[in-house]
């Protein structure tokens, strides 16, 4: 069962988030309330937790993960999810590993610790391959999350962002990024709507450090989304109308931004579905083929190997269409044909194959 859904969170059917009510009980009671969760009933979540964070919960299917369940009602589900090593030294370390990370998401509903805490958990969301999903079924962590990300909605316009608040942020989306990653909670998310939250994030043009770290953060949530190819992804993406955000910042964004936005693109036309809303449209086409070409352009004076074979990817599919393949004989950037990336094909032996490939295809 999907505490966020259950216990507040995001509304299944709408996506709004409903559990404000979390943050208008009286301080007197969110502190109960977190006196209880360590107290008496923090053996029962710990093993909750346990379930999916634990080092050797592999086996996830044990346990249905019932966080914020009332103590007791999902009780067994959470033991049975704990299994038994013949490593009692490792085993240690692992609930040691686990039971820090518990601690850190109940200091989430501390105002005053939230900040170090979300950092912290952001530092070690490498550790642990269950944490996402332990982040996603845990009572009123997801809202916290969203809290995060909308409350500095008022900063981006007028840009007033500071690096601090900036950095805040991005670690609630790397934690996102976690649940987006993860096979158990990544269509969950995206039928909360979710990424759409991240959409003004993206639409931001201020190319100071704080604004770039937010929508490279947020390029990030999407690409965990879109890589594993799902046609359910990329037709949530077309429809929500997220490309012309994404080749906005193809075209002007920094090269980290740049890369991650031309790869999510790649993903996104791969699909028939995506390869059909970019082709069928003749201005939307001639719109991305314009920006593909100023990327390749913007790279004469600072080459960049990896956006390179991206674009040039791009391009190879965009070729199976007719009438982009007539654009692009017509008009394609001279520098992919010329000697201007010379160093890049002669280093790169991939990038060698691509451009070939390109180049066959267009004779």
């Amino acid at each position: 069962m999907n505490a966020a859904t259950s216990s507040g969170g995001l509304h299944p059917a709408s996506g709004i988030v409903t559990q404000g009510y979390m943050y208008a009980q009286h301080p007197q009671q969110q502190q109960n309330a977190l006196a209880q969760s360590k107290g008496s009933d923090a053996k029962y979540q710990n093993q909750a937790l346990y379930a999916r964070v634990g080092g050797s919960a592999a086996g996830s299917g044990a346990a249905s993960g019932s966080y914020g369940a009332a103590p007791g009602a999902g009780n067994a589900a959470g033991t049975a999810g704990v299994p038994v090593s013949s490593n009692a030294g490792g085993q240690a370390m692992a609930d040691g590993d686990s039971e820090a990370l518990y601690q850190l998401m109940v200091e989430l509903f501390s105002a005053t610790n939230r900040e170090q805490a979300l950092a912290e958990l952001s530092r070690r969301r490498d550790q642990n391959p269950d944490l996402g999903v332990a982040l996603w079924n845990a009572y009123g962590v997801m809202t916290i999350l969203y809290q995060e990300i909308i409350a500095i909605y008022p900063l981006l316009n007028p840009p007033a962002l500071t690096m601090s608040v900036s950095n805040r942020v991005c670690n609630s989306l790397a934690l996102l990024q976690l649940v987006a990653t993860h096979e158990q909670t990544r269509m969950q998310l995206l039928k909360a709507n979710v990424p759409q939250l991240l959409y003004p994030f993206l639409s931001t043009t201020s190319k100071v450090k704080q604004y770039d770290n937010l929508r490279l953060t947020s390029l990030g949530v999407i690409g965990a989304l879109v890589k594993y190819d799902n046609r359910e992804v990329i037709s949530f993406f077309v429809v929500t109308e997220f490309l012309p955000l994404c080749l906005k910042i193809m075209d002007i964004g920094s090269e980290l931004c740049k890369v991650v936005a031309t790869f999510i693109f790649q993903k996104i036309i791969i699909d028939d579905g995506g390869f059909q809303y970019v082709t069928s449209n003749p201005k939307r086409l001639h719109t991305v083929l314009v920006i593909l070409n100023n990327v390749v352009n913007q790279m004469v004076t600072m080459p960049s190997g990896r956006l390179l074979k991206s674009v040039t990817k791009c391009l190879i599919r965009l070729a199976d269409n007719q009438e982009a393949k007539e654009k692009m004989q017509e008009g394609l950037s001279e520098h992919l044909r010329d000697s201007t990336f010379a160093h890049v094909l002669a280093e790169d032996v991939s990038y060698r194959r691509l451009i070939y490939q390109l180049l066959v295809k267009l004779s």
